[in-house]
């Protein structure tokens, strides 16, 4: 054992006698992690790009990644070089998160109302040599049939018969991955419908999108297979003045149809906390799906950091035993730093969010506010936050193999070096 690792546990064990005396038992927490599943969104390795085609650019429809990194992945083969490099940094038990732009189309172009299960194959291979569960995206964006602003809800009986057929063959192809690895694919979709100026006919477009989805999503897969998930936005670029998919929609469709709602802590005003609707929506629809990332003043999808959106969110699903109900994803797509080093930071963020809150002695706050000693709630509340989680992380990394503390910083400096910089100029 090394200096490092014999401090690592001597303040573990300090700290598990501090968080005794508050009545909470530090093991049971570490183990009740193991729950805690957090699916990795691919996007991150390539700036949302994919692989429909050789260098594929994006043509419009709201995505938009910040920054030009080098090193980022160019192809199949590196972006799972990328994701292994990733997951050997992070603790916990994870799920691969792939777009349908992801496909392994070996060069031909398959258009999205084409793609079938063979076409994503590979990945379901990779997942199983992993051992990693998988979810899927519907990819209603950034091609020519959506630059007009409207998909799913367009008003061009083709373009949305286009959208449907997709719509379609992704949730084929979810139950088929989730039929393969034995463990339910989360299909999400999310649309960039909506006007940039001020629309006189919100509902006709409402009425079609709805339509769509009772098509799409007409045909029933077994939920041990793939489960529905449906995603809203306050607003996007080319949708600043009305989202046709907006969470007063979804939550309805979600609610009478019997699908998770995806909510996106990125997708409602600055002033509303993702982790306040958990509890509001649960008491509607069975699962929800959380879409984690950090917006700075409006959805620009930054890394996850250790914030008080984060812990709230964590907060409210443990304090309420809300993991069985819902799906944890991560979505944001930072460019301007190592994107490796971005997926450990964000992940690692969330899954400290989640301990902090298993380290958390609900049951005594609980009594404290139900007494109406506001008081006693705040003080231990203010006194949690002082505590020596640091240190119960940081053994907990080293129980999981991976680096604790900063020491994966050098981990990901050396990749860096050793692989990235074979992709660019200018790393060497």
């Amino acid at each position: 054992m090394s200096n490092k690792e014999q401090y690592i546990h001597e303040a573990y064990e300090l700290a598990k006698k501090q968080y005794a005396a508050l009545g909470v038992d530090v093991e049971a927490a570490i183990k009740k992690m193991e729950e805690v599943v957090v699916s990795l969104h691919c996007w991150q390795t390539d700036d949302v790009g994919g692989f429909e085609t050789p260098d594929a650019e994006l043509s419009g429809g709201g995505i938009q990644a910040t920054g030009n990194y080098p090193g980022k992945a160019t192809n199949i083969a590196e972006m799972r070089a990328d994701l292994e490099k990733a997951i050997s940094l992070i603790p916990g038990n994870l799920r691969l998160n792939l777009h349908a732009i992801y496909g392994d189309f070996q060069g031909e172009l398959v258009d999205r109302d084409q793609i079938e299960p063979k076409h994503f194959q590979s990945w379901i291979d990779w997942c199983k040599e992993h051992n990693l569960g998988m979810d899927f995206n519907a990819s209603n964006f950034s091609h020519p049939k959506a630059d007009g602003g409207f998909t799913l809800s367009s008003k061009d009986p083709e373009i949305r018969a286009f959208w449907v057929e997709h719509l379609k063959r992704c949730r084929e192809i979810s139950a088929e991955i989730g039929r393969q690895l034995g463990s339910p694919c989360v299909h999400n979709s999310w649309i960039p419908d909506g006007s940039k100026d001020i629309p006189v006919d919100r509902n006709s477009h409402r009425a079609l999108l709805k339509q769509s989805l009772d098509e799409a999503l007409s045909i029933k897969y077994d939920a041990d297979h793939m489960l529905d998930a449906v995603e809203s936005k306050l607003f996007g670029i080319g949708a600043e003045s009305m989202t046709v998919g907006s969470h007063d929609f979804y939550l309805g469709y979600a609610i009478k149809n019997n699908t998770l709602i995806c909510l996106d802590n990125g997708h409602f005003h600055p002033t509303e906390e993702v982790g306040d609707k958990i509890s509001a929506c649960l008491q509607f629809v069975d699962q929800l799906l959380l879409h984690m990332t950090r917006p700075v003043r409006w959805d620009s999808d930054h890394v996850v950091t250790l914030n008080d959106d984060i812990k709230l969110i964590a907060s409210e699903i443990i304090r309420n035993n809300f993991l069985g109900r819902v799906k944890l994803g991560l979505d944001f797509f930072d460019a301007s730093i190592n994107r490796i080093g971005a997926y450990v930071v964000g992940t690692r963020a969330v899954q400290k969010a989640f301990m902090i809150a298993m380290l958390e002695p609900t049951e005594q706050l609980v009594r404290l506010e139900e007494e109406g000693k506001g008081f006693e709630r705040l003080a231990m509340l203010e006194e949690l936050k002082s505590k020596p989680f640091g240190a119960v992380w940081d053994y907990y990394c080293l129980k999981m193999g991976v680096p604790a503390g900063e020491d994966y910083i050098q981990d990901v400096q050396e990749y860096e070096r050793e692989v990235l910089a074979a992709r660019s100029h200018e790393l060497v």
